[in-house]
C-alpha cells in the first residue's frame, strides 16, 4: 500500500507545475493584451479617441474680416467699415473661479502664473475703462451669457483675450459707415442687417468687399477654464478689397444738387444727370434725385434707392436723331448741308408726321432739321435707310444692349426686330419713339461721336485695392468703331450748329464750344393702361467741341406745366461748366461751327 501511495504522489507533482505555468502564461497573455490595447489607444489612437477628446475641449472664436472700402476716383471714402467687439461672460464659470493660471513671459521665459479673480477683474476694468465694481457685478451671477461691454476696438480686444479670464468671450462685429451720406448713395448701396450687400455696389461686389473670416481656437478644461499650455491656434481673417470708382465725389455732389433743384422747381417725378469722360468712358457723376443715404436708406421710398440712370428705360425722343444723321452720312445717303424741302406736315405710307412748332413749306439743310428738331424732315431723310438699316444702326450704337457697369438691374431697353415694326413704328424710331433705352445707353451712343466714331464701354469701377495696398486696375473693355472719324466730325458739326444757329442756344457756355441735342417723348402711365401721363424731357451735349472731353445728359421725368416752356439748358450748362472747371479744361481757341439751318 505504501509503495502504491508513493507512486501516486510522484504522478501528481508534475500536474501542479503545469497548472502554475499555465496560470502564469495566461497572466502574461492578459498583460500583453492590455498593454497592446493601451498602446493602441494612447500611442497610436487608432479609434481617434484622443483626437475626439481634444476636439471636445477646443473652443472656437470667430474673427470678423474688415469689409473693404468704396472710394471715389481721388480716394475720398464713400463707404468703410470698422471692426468692433462685444465682450461677453459666462457668469456661471467666472463666479466659481477664485484663481486660475495663465501663461506669461517672466524674465524672458514663459511661465505659468497664478492669477486671482480680483486681479483679473481689475485688469479687465482698466482695459475697458470701466469701474472695477461695475465689471465685478457684470461677471458675477448665474447667467450663461451676459454682455460686459460693446464696441470694443480690436487692439483692446486682443489685450483682453491675452488675459485668459475664465468665462470671458469676445464676439467680433463689423460696423459700416458712409461718411458722405447721400452722395452717390444709390451707386454705393447699403447692407442688410449690417452684413450682406442689399443694393448698389455693396450688393454686386459683395464677394470682393467682404473678405473671409478668421478663427481662434483654444483649449478649455472640464472645469470650464482655459488650459494655459493647451492648444492656441490662430487663423487670421483676410480683409476684403477696397474698390476705387471713377466717380468724382465733389462733382457728384454738385450734380445731385443741380438735378434735385430742377426736379423740385418743375415738380417732376424724378431726374438724373450723367457726366462721362469721352476719352476714357469713365463715369464722373451719375446723379439721381432723392438719392438715399446708405446710413439710413429707409428714409426714401424703395423706388428711389437704385440708380435710374441705368435702371429706367424710356423713349428717348429727339436725341435719337443723332443716330439717324450718323447713319445717313456713313451710308452716303445725305450730308449736313443737303437741301430738303419740308412741308408743314409730311405723309408717307399713310402715316402723317408733324413738328412741335408751326411752319410753312421750308428749305432746310440736314443740319437745320436737327438744329430745330424737325420730325418731318427726319422722316423724309431717314426713309432713305431701309428698315433693316434703321434697326441695325440703332443696334450698332448700343441700343438694346445693357452697358454692364456693375450695378443691379441695368436696363437693356426695348429694340423690337425690324420685321415686327408696324407701319408707324418703322418711321418713329428715326426720332426716338417706339424704342426705349436708359440714360446711360444714350450717353454711350453720343460718346462714340465725341470720340471720332470709337465707342468705349462706360466704366464705373476703376480698380481693386488688396489689403496689402496693391491696386489692380480694371481693364477697359474692347472698343468698337461705330462710324468713321469723318462721319463723327460731321455729326459733331451738326450738334454744335444746333447751339450756335439752332434752337438750343441756352446750352452755350462762355469761352467753350458746345454741341447739344434736346429730346422730348411721351411717358406711358405706370399702371400699364393705354395713354400717357406726361413727358420725358432731356438734353445731352458735349464740350469743348474742338477736342471733346465731357458728355452731360440731363433727364427730367414728367415735369409739370407746358412741355414747350420746359428747358434743361441751364442745368446742363451749370453741370458742364463745373466739370470743365474741376478738370481744368482750357477754353476753346478755334471759331465755333455755324452750319446754315436753311438751304439757299
Amino acid at each position: 500500500m505504501a509503495q502504491n501511495t508513493g507512486k501516486v504522489r510522484k504522478e501528481k507533482a508534475p500536474s501542479a507545475t503545469k497548472r502554475l505555468r499555465l496560470g502564469l502564461g495566461l497572466m502574461l497573455t492578459l498583460l500583453l493584451v492590455v498593454g497592446g490595447k493601451l498602446f493602441l489607444v494612447q500611442g497610436l489612437d487608432v479609434g481617434g479617441m484622443a483626437e475626439a477628446a481634444l476636439n471636445n475641449r477646443l473652443t472656437p472664436v470667430e474673427l470678423p474680416a474688415e469689409r473693404g472700402s468704396i472710394l471715389d476716383a481721388n480716394g475720398a471714402v464713400l463707404a468703410s467699415s470698422v471692426i468692433r467687439y462685444n465682450i461677453a461672460v459666462d457668469q456661471t464659470v467666472n463666479t466659481k473661479t477664485e484663481t486660475f493660471r495663465r501663461l506669461e513671459t517672466v524674465d524672458g521665459k514663459e511661465a505659468l502664473v497664478k492669477v486671482s479673480r480680483d486681479q483679473a477683474i481689475a485688469e479687465l476694468a482698466s482695459l475697458l475703462g470701466m469701474e472695477k465694481n461695475t465689471v465685478k457685478d457684470a461677471l458675477t451671477g448665474d447667467q450663461r451669457y451676459y454682455i460686459v461691454a460693446k464696441d470694443v476696438k480690436p487692439d483692446v480686444e486682443d489685450r483682453i483675450s491675452k488675459l485668459q479670464i475664465p468665462g470671458i468671450e469676445t464676439e467680433g462685429t463689423s460696423k459700416r459707415v458712409y461718411p458722405n451720406g447721400s452722395v452717390a448713395g444709390g451707386i454705393v448701396g447699403f447692407l442688410k442687417d449690417g452684413e450682406a450687400g442689399q443694393a448698389g455696389l455693396e450688393q454686386t461686389q459683395d464677394e470682393v468687399l467682404k473678405g473671409s473670416r478668421g478663427k481662434r481656437l483654444f483649449e478649455i478644461g472640464a472645469d470650464g477654464l482655459r488650459i494655459p499650455v493647451g492648444v492656441d491656434q490662430l487663423t487670421p481673417a483676410v480683409n476684403g478689397k477696397d474698390i476705387r470708382l471713377t466717380i468724382n465725389a465733389d462733382l457728384q455732389y454738385f450734380a445731385q444738387q443741380a438735378i434735385q433743384s430742377q426736379r423740385d422747381k418743375l415738380s417732376a417725378e424724378w431726374g438724373v444727370i450723367i457726366v462721362s469722360d469721352i476719352k476714357t468712358g469713365n463715369l464722373i457723376a451719375m446723379a439721381d434725385t432723392n438719392s438715399p443715404d446708405p446710413n439710413d436708406p429707409g428714409k426714401v421710398d424703395a423706388r428711389d434707392r437704385g440708380v435710374r440712370a441705368v435702371t429706367a428705360a424710356y423713349e428717348p425722343g429727339s436725341v435719337q436723331k443723332m443716330i439717324t444723321a450718323a447713319a445717313l452720312i456713313e451710308e452716303g445717303k445725305s450730308s449736313p448741308l443737303e437741301k430738303f424741302t419740308i412741308p408743314p406736315s409730311y405723309t408717307v405710307d399713310g402715316q402723317t408726321f408733324n413738328d412741335a412748332f408751326t411752319h410753312g413749306t421750308e428749305d432746310r439743310t440736314l443740319a437745320g432739321i436737327l438744329g430745330w428738331s424737325m420730325n418731318t424732315g427726319t422722316v423724309m431723310a431717314g426713309q432713305r435707310l431701309s428698315k433693316d438699316q434703321r434697326h441695325d444702326w440703332l443696334r450698332k450704337f448700343g441700343i438694346g444692349e445693357a452697358p454692364d457697369i456693375g450695378l443691379p438691374a441695368e436696363a437693356t431697353g426695348i429694340l423690337t426686330p425690324a420685321d415686327q415694326w408696324d407701319g408707324r413704328q418703322e418711321y418713329t424710331v428715326l426720332f426716338g419713339q417706339g424704342v426705349s433705352q436708359s440714360t446711360l445707353q444714350t450717353v454711350r451712343a453720343f460718346q462714340s461721336i465725341g470720340n471720332n466714331g470709337v465707342m468705349l464701354q462706360p466704366r464705373l469701377i476703376d480698380g481693386y485695392i488688396s489689403p496689402d495696398g496693391t491696386e489692380e486696375k480694371v481693364p477697359a473693355q474692347p472698343s468698337r468703331q461705330i462710324v468713321s472719324g469723318d462721319t463723327a466730325r460731321q455729326v459733331r458739326d451738326i450738334l454744335e450748329s444746333a447751339v450756335t444757329e439752332g434752337q438750343i442756344k441756352d446750352a452755350g457756355i462762355d469761352g467753350y464750344r458746345v454741341g447739344a441735342k434736346t429730346g422730348t417723348s411721351e411717358s406711358p402711365c405706370d399702371d400699364g393702361k393705354s395713354g400717357f401721363c406726361g413727358f420725358t424731357a432731356s438734353m445731352i451735349g458735349m464740350a469743348p467741341m474742338d477736342d471733346p472731353r465731357f458728355i452731360v445728359e440731363v433727364v427730367l421725368q414728367r415735369p409739370k406745366g407746358s412741355i414747350y416752356g420746359i428747358t434743361n439748358g441751364p442745368v446742363f450748362r451749370s453741370v458742364m461748366s463745373q466739370a470743365l472747371r474741376t478738370y481744368n479744361i482750357q477754353p476753346s481757341t478755334g471759331e465755333p461751327v455755324r452750319l446754315p439751318q436753311y438751304a439757299k
